[in-house]
């Protein structure tokens, strides 16, 4: 399914993207832009975004590592 016509995404490429990028880093925080980027593409208008967001969250490499998750809380608690 074509989710940004500006730039001829699609739902598989999100997919292979996110799963390229979390087997290259399994550590890596995986944003949209970053996403464009291995795409090698940039975004143009955002009126895909949300549809582009949902597409992203769907994916099952999508997590944030486990070591990553409430630093913020932690750092408050240290301090």
């Amino acid at each position: 399914m074509i989710i940004c016509h500006c730039q001829k995404i699609t739902d598989g490429d999100i997919e292979a993207a996110i799963d390229w990028m979390r087997a290259s880093d399994p550590d890596t925080i995986i944003t949209p832009g970053k996403i464009y980027h291995a795409l090698g593409k940039s975004a143009d208008c955002g009126g895909c975004m949300p549809l582009f967001l949902s597409t992203m969250r769907r994916s099952r490499n999508l997590e944030v590592p486990a070591e990553l998750c409430n630093l913020r809380e932690t750092f408050v608690r240290e301090a």
